[in-house]
């Protein structure tokens, strides 16, 4: 700003004369000042007078101001102790967090006006807080597979758990708003573990080894989960049931395959799965290459006993759940997708 050549460098401007030629009203000079972003001197009245450079440097906080600056960084700015580039950078990223909120607020309340007004607010209350939400999903599955080291259960939570709800689709807002709602129900986390370990087979005596021994046999079928592959007898399978009845000093055995049978994922397994390949994207998760290992061993109990089951009936023998829905029961490490 150009100061007026009626002005020299030896003048000093009264408050009043400073707001005459900035435009900016004696109350918010006399804020800058108590705030110590504008100098000023007193006069034996007590009075403040300013310098010529008060012109430009009011200039400044004014343009600062109107773009949102803070004054604690505009206070950085003239001090020299931060660069104004800096400050521009870090607002404009502010700005861009408070646009992406305001774009979530909105899908949120699209989500909840598209349904049952009542149950959207419950449901959708779930994801409020991106974090909180994923953290749910976090903590449901270190409490699952709590045995297993650090290193491996942070790459099955990679792999497997959605990351925190950014999207602001409303579809994807309430798909993650029920997978969360869904660890928080006691019921699937039973559910869940005593499918993950086959609990109506009692006598794990080491559930680490047994969870990284199904991992492997998880990671064995998902390539046959990938092309499709109908479930079935063969050395996946085989590599699944031995690891269950090593867990337990037993045998391989058609007995024992019938016992192993009989612990079958419920609907919540399932639908949690479901849910979770239509977050990720993925075809191939954990849960359906395990789902797909369990239908492979009704499969397999129902040859021992003279039947066999149609590609559309496997998994409903010992599930009772049908087979086309596209998910898996748990996992343990591997990926995998379910095409039972």
């Amino acid at each position: 700003m150009e100061v007026p050549a009626d002005v020299t460098h030896n003048t000093r401007l009264t408050i009043g004369e400073l707001a005459d030629r900035t435009g900016v009203a004696v109350r918010t000079i006399r804020y800058y000042c108590d705030e110590g972003l504008l100098a000023a001197e007193r006069t034996s009245t007590g009075h403040r007078t300013f310098g010529t450079d008060a012109i430009e440097r009011l200039g400044l906080l004014r343009r600062l101001r109107a773009l949102g600056i803070g004054l604690a960084a505009i206070a950085e700015v003239l001090a020299g102790t931060r660069a104004l580039a800096e400050v521009i950078a870090a607002e404009r990223e502010a700005v861009g967090g408070e646009l992406a909120a305001l774009r979530r607020r909105e899908a949120l309340l699209t989500a909840v006006a598209g349904g049952e007004v009542g149950v959207g607010v419950n449901l959708i209350a779930a994801v409020a807080d991106p974090a909180a939400a994923h953290g749910a999903l976090v903590g449901f599955w270190r409490h699952q597979l709590a045995p297993l080291p650090a290193p491996v259960l942070h790459d099955f939570i990679d792999m497997n758990v959605p990351g925190p709800p950014t999207d602001p689709d409303p579809q994807y807002l309430l798909t993650y708003a029920e997978l969360v709602a869904a660890v928080r129900d006691p019921r699937l986390t039973a559910a869940m573990f005593d499918t993950v370990r086959h609990s109506a087979v009692p006598g794990v005596r080491d559930e680490k080894d047994l969870l990284l021994s199904v991992a492997q046999a998880c990671l064995s079928a998902a390539p046959l989960v990938a092309i499709g592959e109908q479930p079935r007898p063969g050395t996946e399978l085989d590599h699944y049931v031995h690891a269950h009845a090593t867990a337990r000093t037993e045998r391989d055995t058609p007995e024992f395959r019938r016992r192993l049978a009989l612990g079958a994922a419920d609907q919540r397994v399932r639908r949690y799965w479901r849910l979770t390949t239509a977050l990720t994207g993925e075809s191939v998760t954990s849960g359906a290459a395990h789902l797909w290992l369990f239908d492979a061993l009704t499969v397999s109990v129902a040859q021992s006993v003279g039947l066999n089951l149609p590609g559309d009936e496997r998994g409903e023998a010992t599930s009772g759940l049908p087979s086309g829905d596209g998910q898996g029961t748990t996992s343990t490490m591997s990926p995998g997708s379910s095409h039972s």
